[in-house]
């Protein structure tokens, strides 16, 4: 099957465009979708550094695209944004569908190990396979300058993958993310369906965990989190990861918002400090944003 990726639509936007895309994933095992944003070229042989961006659990590579506005600042400042879907899709794996919070839509940016969802391999993805991808087929992106950023189960994908690959990733950044899915439903529901009952295998991908061992980070992190998220005190647990940050001498600017929720809304109103922190990492210069 094709894997060189095929444009499904396109729209101009503060000079640049959005543009969806289509290609079949062998990491996968299934047609997936994602959306790049491009943002004026100022000359024909300009190369943009990428923040790649992670949804949340349901999402799909639309969310972010279309509601964050984040377009606006990324064009001011120079950097592409690329958007991925959350999980496989079209597999029929029996259950994939049943909730919200696993299978279809929640794929938690992890490589499974249990075989009935042995196509759960989005860590791969994102890693190794997407940056490929981009390197190969749009001369625009230069993949080896690159950010991340997420909300949510995109936000624990989006720490757990920089510190992991601190190689890889200039900066990251992070919305409400889940930092210790060990210690919260959500996580442990995804961890046990897909990696098994070991807990040594959930450490993988738990920030909080990793950060003692992946504590060579040389931008700040940061994180902004809503005081009026519903999922604050039960999922999020970003005070886990501040303690841990704190004694892997760790830098992180992590915000409590007050009045703010889990939403897009959120994600939107901040969104681009965020851009802006990555634009610094990537070593780009400021403009202004209205120029």
């Amino acid at each position: 099957m094709e894997a060189k990726p095929t444009e499904i639509s396109g729209s101009k936007m503060f000079g640049g465009y959005n543009k969806r895309f289509k290609h079949f994933s062998p990491t996968l095992g299934c047609s997936m979708t994602f959306h790049v944003y491009f943002p004026p070229l100022p000359s024909p042989s300009h190369k943009f550094p990428v923040l790649y961006w992670l949804s949340g659990l349901s999402c799909t590579d639309e969310n972010f695209i279309i509601k964050s506005g984040a377009q606006r600042v990324a064009s001011s400042e120079g950097i592409a944004l690329v958007a991925p879907d959350t999980s496989p899709r079209g597999l029929n794996v029996e259950g994939e569908a049943d909730s919200w919070d696993f299978g279809v839509g929640a794929g938690f940016y992890l490589n499974a190990t249990q075989e009935k969802w042995k196509n759960w391999q989005m860590y791969d993805y994102v890693v190794k396979e997407l940056p490929k991808v981009l390197s190969e087929n749009f001369a625009q992106l230069d993949t080896s300058r690159a950010s991340i950023s997420g909300h949510s189960m995109g936000g624990h994908g989006a720490l757990t993958i920089y510190l992991k690959n601190l190689d890889k990733y200039k900066s990251v950044s992070a919305f409400a993310p889940i930092v210790n899915p060990m210690n919260c439903p959500w996580g442990q529901k995804a961890f046990t369906n897909y990696l098994g009952g070991n807990k040594a295998d959930w450490e993988e991908y738990d920030a909080t965990c990793l950060i003692s061992k992946f504590n060579d980070v040389s931008a700040t992190i940061l994180i902004d989190q809503g005081e009026d998220d519903k999922f604050l005190h039960d999922q999020l647990l970003p005070h886990k990861f501040e303690e841990a940050c704190k004694n892997a001498k760790v830098p992180l600017l992590l915000r409590l918002q007050p009045g703010y929720d889990h939403s897009y809304y959120f994600i939107a109103t901040f969104i681009d400090h965020h851009i802006q922190h990555h634009a610094q990492a990537l070593n780009m210069c400021f403009k202004p944003l209205h120029p």
